[in-house]
């Protein structure tokens, strides 16, 4: 894959000049990225729920009608005859290429490559009973049962399947919402490709181009221009873009890598076309818009079955998290009550996925009166602030432990890179004037607790090179992300506990 190094990137920090104020839009773009999105629908996942059914359905019905039928002595026969039964048919419909979002759309194609590849599954069951000679152990009743109510039933559930989404397809949910980089003819040829290969599963918003006049007209191919690639990062937030396509010369280097430079901050793919290049390579170099080849730059972090693993990860550790220390929570609760005047819980903006505004809770560690809602002078060791209470619940981060509701109503991970307040500064700059790509750590949701705290990089960020360090192992972190690094994180974050030297 060819893509920027973040940690390469985020290591050129000092930008002079450089806000995090949006810039401005055109009207049209504008217009586009007001209007309401509907969520999306992972293809890959959805694939993964209908194997996951029909394997269900045919175990279920195998299952039921050898107790209906066969003694349970039995049993240990035919369990495992069912199990790799089951197992043969999902590889049969996935070698007939059934489990595709465009052979589900199909109604007669589908149905008979499901059929044949049931059909296929019994015949090398019976091949196999015949040279094992194993036929008289098997019942022809409860075969020639299974073999009819398995079909019938997988033509029930892909004819319900195929009206879900023919469903969601007309409410555009199964589309990738798409913008192009570039202009002039190749761009042309590249959104017609598309429209004519796509499977209608592209969603064109419009075009991107730092380029003027003829070589760049405000309309290519009935797609008007939006904007130049500077524009694109905001966009792309505030329009809720999946996919980036470059219509870009391998030659063009220069203007590849710049493109990129500003780009991979997102949290979207971003894709090379090479259907103008002359150069060709294997087919394993390429991967694939609809029928379009592309080459991959850059990858959202954490997308499909991933994002549902995740999901889930986040959800069960909260969920047990808040039975566990509810005894800490409540006794917390009612030390700031009777210590301090104000409010259990603090409430503060900060920058979640995506760049969007998300309020988080704490427990209330600084004096009201005192209280700095937008962080603009950081806490330092013995701050007048800190309520006695509070120094010792920010000592240990149980001011944090409120933002596992936070987890639970979506808007940050167990593990993730801490949510900084806007307003957050080092060395008397701020985070995103001081890092460059720093936005580029909202690529993923964040967390409570994350790679950069169980380095012991939490606390006070008094100088440039702390901030940096957060930075880099937030990159690192998204870089490298599996369920077993989330799992090796939450493992160590009571142990990076101990080294309390920064938190005051």
């Amino acid at each position: 894959m060819f893509r920027v190094d973040p940690r390469q990137a985020a290591a050129d920090h000092i930008e002079s000049g450089r806000t995090a104020g949006a810039s401005a839009l055109s009207p049209l773009a504008e217009e586009i990225a007001s209007r309401p999105v509907e969520e999306g629908y992972s293809h890959a996942v959805l694939s993964g729920v209908a194997q996951l059914i029909e394997a269900g359905l045919l175990a279920l019905i195998g299952v039921g009608i050898f107790l209906w039928y066969l003694p349970l002595g039995e049993a240990l026969f035919y369990v495992p005859l069912i199990a790799g039964s089951v197992l043969l048919a999902n590889v049969s419909f996935n070698l007939a290429r059934t489990h595709r979002i465009v052979a589900y759309r199909t109604l007669f194609k589908q149905t008979l490559r499901v059929l044949i590849g049931w059909s296929a599954v019994f015949l090398v069951l019976m091949t196999g009973l015949y040279f094992f000679k194993a036929g008289d152990m098997v019942s022809r009743v409860w075969l020639l049962s299974w073999f009819v109510a398995g079909g019938v039933a997988l033509v029930a559930f892909r004819l319900a399947w195929r009206a879900l989404i023919l469903r969601w397809s007309a409410d555009g949910r199964l589309k990738r919402r798409t913008v192009i980089v570039g202009g002039g003819p190749s761009a042309a040829s590249l959104i017609e490709a598309i429209e004519a290969g796509a499977n209608n599963d592209i969603e064109l918003i419009g075009l991107f181009d730092d380029r003027v006049g003829e070589r760049s007209p405000d309309v290519v191919a009935g797609l008007h221009k939006l904007g130049r690639v500077s524009d694109l990062v905001e966009f792309s937030r505030r329009a809720k873009i999946d996919l980036v396509i470059v219509s870009m010369p391998l030659s063009a280097e220069g203007r590849v890598l710049e493109m990129l430079r500003q780009l991979w901050v997102l949290p979207v793919d971003i894709r090379l076309s090479a259907h103008m290049s002359k150069l060709r390579f294997t087919d394993k170099t390429y991967s694939y818009v609809g029928d379009l080849p592309v080459f991959d730059m850059a990858d959202r972090p954490i997308s499909d079955w991933n994002l549902v693993f995740k999901w889930v990860f986040d959800k069960v550790v909260a969920t047990l998290a808040l039975l566990v220390l509810s005894p800490i929570m409540i006794g917390t609760a009612i030390a700031i009550k009777l210590t301090s005047k104000g409010p259990v819980l603090f409430r503060q903006k900060r920058h979640g996925f995506n760049n969007e505004l998300i309020e988080i809770y704490k427990f209330r560690s600084m004096y009201t009166d005192m209280s700095d809602a937008q962080a603009a002078k950081l806490v330092t060791r013995d701050d007048p602030r800190v309520t006695p209470v509070g120094r010792i619940i920010r000592k240990t981060s149980i001011d944090e432990l409120p933002q596992l509701f936070n987890v639970l109503k979506g808007q940050l991970s167990i593990v993730g890179p801490r949510p900084h307040a806007l307003e957050a500064k080092a060395a008397n700059t701020l985070y995103h004037e001081a890092v460059d790509g720093y936005f580029a750590r909202h690529k993923v949701k964040p967390g409570i607790t994350g790679w950069a705290q169980v380095h012991g990089w939490r606390g006070e960020t008094d100088t440039i090179e702390k901030i940096m360090q957060r930075v880099d192992h937030d990159l690192y972190y998204i870089e490298n992300w599996s369920i077993f690094l989330d799992l090796y994180i939450l493992v160590m974050t009571p142990f990076s506990l101990f080294n309390s030297e920064n938190a005051y």
